[in-house]
């Protein structure tokens, strides 16, 4: 590999009932892709725990931590120990009854003793069927941003923000040149048959988009297995076709992918196995792509004004 260009790593993993076994499991992971020659390195979204936002459930909030707290602290003894660039995923407890979906970066290089180099909030928060995210998390209030890394310009976005170019576009503006997009998304198992297909694709197309548009790499990095949002899992007997209640659960399809600034997938990982997927990438890319497709260059900025509108009616 050559010094000039940087192995990226995506930890696609299941996750268990247990929050210390599903960190166990992460440090493992990062300490393997390590070893393997990862400098930068991305864990799935919340991947301290199950996806508990299938049900509101009040006694769920246990499950959050302070930032810096036990997470980032064991993750930091691997950043300093391999020099690496960490991307972790959580649910932050910023202060009683104050909770987000955070992302944490952690590099080697910073200043601090924790090693936490930024943090993003995750802005757009959805409420769906068994993905109740708007009662466990308030949106994100320090806006979108990109961090100087020792693995290169990095911006952080989670998972319902891979819908929206504006979040991809502010974060690329702000000097991203890698974008990393931790993930928790799956099928409805009573939809996957007839809808399974088209949605993961165009789960990957639009983020394939902001690559393209934004000259920009895009790695997404999402989780597998079937999770249960009803601690009594077992009481499916009801179930039929359409049905989101928490007895369903939720298919987590995997699938993660890296894609260069041409919006090509370098990499995908498959919908069912844990896996370890690396790229490795060229910062000059970034560059050459923006040479020839000179998107940034011929933005109308003085014309998007509606853009900052609900709906232009």
């Amino acid at each position: 590999m050559s010094a000039a260009l940087t192995r990226v790593a995506l930890i696609q993993m299941s996750c268990e009932p247990s929050t210390e076994a599903n960190l166990a499991k992460a440090v493992a992971r990062v300490r393997e892709a390590a070893q393997a020659g990862a400098k930068l390195i991305c864990l799935p979204e919340l991947f301290r725990a199950q996806y508990f936002c299938q049900r509101e459930d009040h006694a769920l909030f246990s499950v959050a931590e302070p930032i810096p707290g036990p997470s980032t602290a064991a993750l930091s003894e691997l950043v300093r120990e391999y020099s690496l660039v960490v991307v972790a995923s959580l649910f932050e407890r910023r202060a009683p009854g104050l909770y987000h979906n955070t992302a944490a970066i952690l590099d080697y290089a910073s200043d601090r003793p924790d090693n936490i180099a930024a943090v993003y909030r995750k802005m757009h928060i959805p409420d769906d069927p068994l993905y109740y995210e708007k009662f466990y998390f308030t949106p994100g209030d320090l806006g979108f941003s990109a961090q100087k890394t020792s693995a290169g310009p990095i911006g952080t976005l989670v998972c319902w923000d891979q819908w929206y170019p504006e979040a991809a576009r502010l974060t690329a503006l702000h000097g991203a040149e890698t974008l990393f997009y931790p993930t928790a998304i799956g099928w409805h198992p009573s939809e996957k048959a007839e809808f399974g297909e088209r949605q993961y694709d165009a789960w990957q197309t639009i983020q394939r988009a902001h690559a393209i548009a934004n000259g920009v790499y895009v790695c997404s990095v999402n989780r597998v297995g079937h999770e249960h949002g009803d601690v009594d899992h077992e009481r499916t007997l009801m179930r039929g076709p359409g049905d989101h209640t928490p007895a369903s659960g939720l298919e987590f399809w995997g699938g993660s992918f890296i894609a260069d600034p041409f919006g090509r997938v370098l990499v995908q990982a498959s919908h069912d196995k844990e896996e370890i997927l690396y790229a490795d990438l060229d910062p000059a890319e970034v560059e050459t792509t923006r040479q020839h497709w000179p998107f940034l260059r011929d933005r109308r900025i003085d014309a998007y004004g509606g853009i900052t509108k609900r709906f232009l009616d």
